[in-house]
């Protein structure tokens, strides 16, 4: 539980405690940083002299007890139990209040309203919505078994799909509960590896993710799965909302070392942080996963897990008798008094005032024979210490109770305390903002409830109809509700009742908030584009769907083999630490066999072996050690040569089977793809080729081509985002001999293949086959056809659906960008004909051209983007608006560019050929003896549209304006004056190397040479001196 004894480190980040103050000091405290706690005093003017001096001896025992009643812990402890949720926040005394600022809610309301307020004021023209599709969510669970998470789930799915959430359900394991969703009509996906999960999921298809329960983490852990979906690119902006019901699996940290402990909390503050928001039930959980909160923490009130353990448990111990298997006799009263799970020093203080109250009740209960009293006082807590107890005893004794009337017990996994008391005592006066949990469970176990009239409780809690309230002020009204419902040591039949009410009430108390709550943050945190309906408001779905959990869906399925929630809980984190623990261990030198096992022969002549050849090692490195190495100099240049080397006998390596077969084959398929999320959508064949928008996210061990070092403008997020795969297009034409050397270019979107829409091997062959031999000429090939994309639902017209996905202004986007490219007035409002003839169009950059026809449709597309860049780019880059997207968007005209490539096609005469992703077979659209008079042919042809890049090649480079052009950077800047004045600087270059040559050898025939001075001449040989030599010798 958390303590309150200490405060939290100032180093939290976000989640916010206030005390329950006054408006004035309410606004006060709003302007202290972290956490404020701030004690509000509860005025008790009405006690009697024996109350306060009561009080005085409470005083003196806790003044002078050995410690107090939470032991003090040093920094090191305190690290350690923040972790597990013991931490404490602020030193709260007797009455005081606590309260938790979401402000994280905060934020998103602001933002919302600035988001308001500035598309309204940013955009000069207004946004349209068309609303063609529902919105869709992702539900991950982490198994199918029925049980109070899956009940609040379904709960909840039930009043989204009221809304118009279309939902998808994604499991790790099967269970009894996939016929819940299949009779909500809801379909299940169970993941196929548990090593991988979610690996092969387009998330772009959901609106947002909710992840439910910690075990279903490992959707975007980085401690089950080497390249998470979630916390990459592209998928790391999609909302993502955790629930999180359980705190064990923090509890069990502290079971191993503190080196797991540090990589879990590393770990799991990533997963945490990627989290949009995380969802608790209560308030009391935020303790725990303090260390874990990245600001994104908020709290929606309201599970059925107190009823639906409440029901496991009396069907458990039915028939069974409770009080005598816990040492009591069946005529026993027991009184069960509970409080907050916060731990606080004034809990002392009002356990002795619940003490005193009860006094009275004891004369009642004593036995006819003894004096032995058959009321039993039991304190049920989180964390008693010995001196706590102490006190209490004390205090007990001193309020005149016998040794072994009052009882301390600790909560534990076994109830049984609770569920055989017959009075249940809520003795807590601590404002909180949640309704207590515990005091919840005793209600749904049929407990007849008495608690003070704090906030919480009194807005659930109507006094003598589910439950008996007593002014917190007055603590004598405790003894008089207590004496009037109990008679003759029994609950009297009025309390009963009672009981019996509060009971119903509380088995779907606070549902509404639950379900509420969960709409009103999905509507905050979802960004709705143009084309998708919006939801329904809360104040629409019907009062019958949130005021109660959907305990009907459950009522036929098996809860049998089954464990609880703490079970698996710690389960879960023991397979984490397994598995983390075999990839962080690093692998030993040889392998032995099992501790049981035993050697063999064969086992020990390998040893020999390997023994044998590590020695051959070792003296083959003392003799290396005894060679001459040379200077340094020698030796850094030798190792920069092998490395050198080495990288290109890599890249040699790299260069495999595929690239080779890629060179002799008529077509090359690019995929272009942006973050590691992205990888397991991309062919591994040598007709596919990836071309990754970052070097960051980039394949490893693949001849994928880096866009970004191609186009420098890449390197800039803004136009990689906005441009998406054209910038793709626009780094491929640059220089493009260098990189593709194929007769036929063509590319296919990652998300067709996520969509199991790519071509299937025989549409592979059949596309080929119809390159190689010439059948359609040139022509666009094209295979994911606009009738198939979800978002055209209702086969709209060509500009309606550009419309539609562009808020409404596709149609004003394109013919401003023509009146910029082409120099028309203002008054120019014509747009391409794109006719309806019931033939589809492309989408999705799925698509197949000649190379040359390529080149020609990047010289298009680069005037068209300049113009679109020239139109939105102060404004998009300034608030993050355009008026191509109802919200911010990164991406604001790469919708719009999907569908550029059918504009061009359709008007400069190329045919448009369909191909079956499946079968392969082919079908003309839009055939061309009935595209007649329809055609601005003109417009769109090579040399109109190459006279229109010359100028501004020519403008470029002769006189570049001083405003930003995004043109020059988009790829080669090339026309006929900048070719000429090459020709003239190259045979210029070469007029004055050959200049050069003759000066040379003219100097070399005019320079003055020495005349020598005189003839050397080689004395004969004297034969005649040698024979008189030789004889006189």
């Amino acid at each position: 539980m958390g303590s309150l004894e200490k405060p939290l480190p100032s180093t939290r980040p976000a989640a916010r405690f206030r005390s329950s103050l006054s408006p004035a000091a309410e606004r006060r405290s709003r302007m202290r940083p972290r956490f404020v706690c701030l004690s509000s005093k509860i005025e008790y003017q009405h006690w009697a002299l024996a109350v306060v001096a009561f009080f005085l001896v409470v005083l003196l025992y806790q003044a002078f007890l050995p410690s107090s009643p939470v032991a003090d812990r040093s920094p090191e402890r305190l690290s350690a139990s923040a972790l597990a949720g013991t931490a404490g926040v602020g030193d709260l005394d007797f009455g005081d209040g606590i309260k938790f600022v979401p402000q994280m809610l905060f934020e998103l309301e602001r933002e919302k309203q600035e988001e308001a307020n500035s598309s309204a004021l940013a955009s000069r023209r207004r946004v349209k919505r068309f609303q063609l599709r529902k919105p869709k969510l992702a539900l991950v669970v982490p198994d199918l078994s029925p049980d109070a998470l899956q009940l609040k789930m379904v709960s909840i799915a039930v009043a989204l799909k009221e809304c118009g959430y279309d939902i998808q359900v994604f499991s790790f394991s099967d269970g009894p509960a996939h016929m819940v969703w299949r009779a909500m009509g809801i379909f299940v996906v169970i993941f196929p590896s548990i090593l991988n999960p979610g690996a092969n999921i387009d998330w772009f298809e959901y609106s947002a993710i909710l992840v439910s329960s910690m075990e279903a983490s490992p959707i975007f852990s980085r401690i089950l799965i080497v390249v998470d979906s979630l916390l990459q690119e592209p998928f790391k902006y999609i909302p993502v909302i955790w629930n999180i019901e359980e705190a064990s699996v923090v509890f069990h940290l502290n079971v191993y070392s503190s080196e797991v402990q540090l990589h879990f909390v590393n770990d799991w503050k990533q997963d945490f942080a990627r989290a949009t928001a995380v969802v608790f039930p209560t308030h009391s959980l935020l303790i725990p996963y303090s260390a874990f909160d990245m600001g994104n923490h908020i709290v929606i009130p309201g599970s059925p897990a107190e009823a639906w353990e409440a029901d496991t448990f009396l069907a458990r111990y039915e028939g069974q008798l409770l009080k005598e298997s816990l040492g009591y006799l069946p005529e026993d009263f027991l009184i069960t008094v509970i409080g907050s799970q916060f731990s606080y020093s004034g809990m002392l203080l009002e356990h002795g005032l619940v003490l005193e109250a009860l006094k009275p009740l004891l004369q009642q209960f004593l036995s006819s024979n003894t004096s032995y009293s058959l009321m039993k006082v039991c304190i049920y807590g989180w964390n008693f210490t010995s001196s706590y107890k102490k006190a209490v005893e004390a205090i007990a004794q001193k309020a005149g109770y016998s040794s072994g009337l009052v009882e301390h017990i600790v909560i534990s996994d076994d109830p049984k305390y609770l569920g055989s008391a017959n009075l249940v005592i809520y003795g807590s006066f601590l404002e909180e903002q949640s309704f207590p949990s515990i005091l919840k469970y005793a209600m749904c176990l049929g407990k007849l409830i008495v608690a003070p009239d704090l906030d919480m409780i009194r807005k659930y809690v109507d006094d003598q109809v589910n439950g008996y309230l007593f002014p917190k002020e007055n603590i004598h009204m405790l003894t008089q509700i207590l004496l009037n419902a109990i008679s003759k040591g029994k609950l009297s039949l009025f309390a009963q009742r009672i009981a019996s009410v509060g009971k119903s009430h509380a088995r779907n108390l606070m549902a509404a908030e639950a379900i509420q709550g969960y709409i009103s943050l999905l509507e905050k945190v979802i960004k709705f584009p143009s084309d998708v309906l919006y939801p329904k408001a809360v104040e629409q779905i019907p009062l019958r769907l949130m005021e109660q959990w959907q305990w009907e869906l459950f009522a036929n399925v098996s809860e049998e083999g089954l464990l609880n929630g703490s079970s698996r809980s710690s389960t879960f984190l023991k397979n984490l630490v397994e598995k983390w623990n075999n990839s962080h261990t690093n692998n030993s030198a040889h392998s032995y066999a099992d501790a049981d096992g035993t050697w063999n022969p064969i086992d020990w002549e390998e040893e020999k072996k390997t023994e044998m050849m590590i020695a051959e090692d070792r003296l083959e490195e003392l003799d290396r050690d005894d060679q001459p190495h040379g200077t340094w100099d020698e030796i850094y240049k030798n190792v920069k040569k092998a490395e050198r080397l080495k990288n290109e006998l890599f890249q040699l390596k790299e260069r495999d089977h595929r690239e080779l077969e890629r060179t002799g084959q008529p077509l090359c398929i690019y995929e272009p793809y942006f973050g590691e999320a992205t990888w397991p959508f991309l062919h591994q064949t040598s007709l596919y080729r990836g071309i990754s928008l970052s070097s960051k996210g980039q394949r490893l061990e693949t001849d994928d081509i880096d866009a970004s070092s191609r186009l420098p403008l890449l390197s800039n997020p803004y136009y990689r985002d906005a441009l998406g795969d054209y910038g793709a297009f626009f780094a491929l034409a640059y220089l493009i001999d260098s990189v593709h050397k194929n007769a036929w270019i063509g590319f296919q979107s990652w998300r067709v293949s996520a969509r199991k829409a790519s071509l299937s091997r025989e549409a592979e062959t059949s596309l080929i086959r119809a390159i190689e031999e010439e059948i359609h000429g040139d022509s666009l090939y094209f295979w994911f056809a606009i009738d198939k994309d979800p978002r055209n639902s209702e086969k709209m017209d060509f500009w309606t659906f550009c419309d539609a996905i562009n808020a409404g202004n596709c149609r004003t986007a394109v013919i401003e960008a023509f009146r910029r490219m082409y120099g028309l007035g203002d008054d120019w409002n014509h747009l391409p004909l794109m006719p309806d003839d019931g033939d589809s169009w492309s989408i999705m950059h799925s698509w197949a051209l000649p190379t040359p026809s390529f080149l020609e449709f990047v010289m298009f597309s680069r005037m068209f983007v300049d113009a679109l860049d020239r139109e939105m780019y102060e404004e998009h880059h300034r608030s993050g608006y355009c008026y191509l997207s109802t919200s911010k968007d990164r991406h604001c005209y790469s919708r719009l560019l999907e569908l550029l490539v059918n504009v061009w096609a359709y008007h400069s005469a190329r045919r448009l050929i369909y191909v079956d992703p499946e079968s392969g077979s082919m079908q003309e659209h839009h055939r061309l003896e009935n595209r007649r008079n329809k055609m601005w042919i003109k417009w769109f042809s090579y040399s109109t549209l190459k006279g229109m890049d010359e100028d501004l090649a020519e403008e470029a480079d002769s006189d570049p304006p001083n405003w930003r052009w995004l043109w020059p950077a988009t790829g080669e800047v090339f026309g006929q004056g900048v070719h000429d004045r090459e020709m003239i600087m190259r045979q210029s270059e070469k007029e004055r190397k050959k200049r050069e040559t003759k000066e040379k050898i003219q100097r070399m025939k005019k320079r003055a040479r020495q005349k020598s001075i005189g003839k050397y001449i080689k004395p004969l040989h004297d034969k005649t001196s040698d024979s008189n030599a030789s004889k006189t010798v």
